[in-house]
């Protein structure tokens, strides 16, 4: 009889390390793309994680709320930054048409899109690609390798005329690589400490500085989330304050 007790005892146990090991396991997804593929795989008449994207319903994310009301894989704030991250992205703003209806958790039509919303899905999807999409013809040309002076037969008249000019080219060069510097400057580098969910920050993207929050901190890697409502990802290096 004492055996047994102890062998059951045991089992109680190992199944108690293996759902710890479990709960734990789901916890541990907080990534925005992890808790989107959550989401397709819970509710896959409403989220998809390749292909077309559908319009969702204004106040989704309380209905979602509800839903994972006690599910300790997502927290609202996760849940908020991934519906965020969600209808930021390209496939899902090009679904955002006149016509076309908004569905809810269930899959279902709730509401149809008028010409407002369409005009302002069109805006922000435009403003996106221009600033981190597809190159323009002024970016491909610039790509395009030096093919040299188009007649090889011809010789430089004046070696030190040339020499010169190589010297001019790499001043110039040399001078518009500090530039970005001189913006750099004007800003305060933000603290590790303060690189936290919620902040409002500076982040640089090229040349220029823009308004940001930061919605996704993992290591090095920071999520933010411009004025327009695109989602970007950069580094803390990348992050400044006024």
């Amino acid at each position: 009889m004492e055996n047994k007790t102890e062998s059951e005892v045991k089992v109680v146990a190992e199944t108690a390390v293996e759902t710890t090991s479990n709960v734990e396991a789901e916890v541990k997804r907080v990534s925005t793309k992890e808790i989107i593929a959550y989401l397709a795989e819970k509710f896959p008449a409403c989220f998809s994680i390749e292909g077309h994207a559908k319009p969702l319903k204004i106040g989704i994310f309380q209905d979602l709320a509800e839903k994972l009301a006690g599910d300790e894989t997502v927290s609202k704030t996760r849940l908020r930054q991934a519906l965020r991250h969600y209808t930021s992205s390209w496939r899902y703003l090009k679904a955002i048409k006149v016509g076309s209806f908004r569905i809810d958790i269930d899959g279902n039509d709730s509401a149809e899109i008028d010409q407002e919303q369409a005009d302002y899905a069109s805006k922000t999807l435009k403003e996106s690609q221009e600033k981190f999409g597809n190159k323009n013809v002024k970016d491909k040309a610039a790509k395009k390798p030096y093919k040299g002076n188009a007649n090889k037969s011809a010789k430089p008249a004046n070696k030190d005329a040339v020499d010169t000019s190589r010297k001019e080219k790499f001043n110039s060069v040399k001078s518009s690589k500090r530039a970005p510097a001189k913006v750099a400057a004007k800003l305060k580098p933000v603290e590790t400490s303060n690189v936290v969910v919620g902040k409002n920050i500076k982040v640089q993207l090229g040349q220029s500085s823009m308004d940001a929050v930061i919605t996704e901190v993992s290591g090095k890697d920071v999520s933010v989330q411009l004025n327009s409502g695109m989602v970007v990802k950069t580094q803390v290096k990348n992050i400044f304050t006024e």
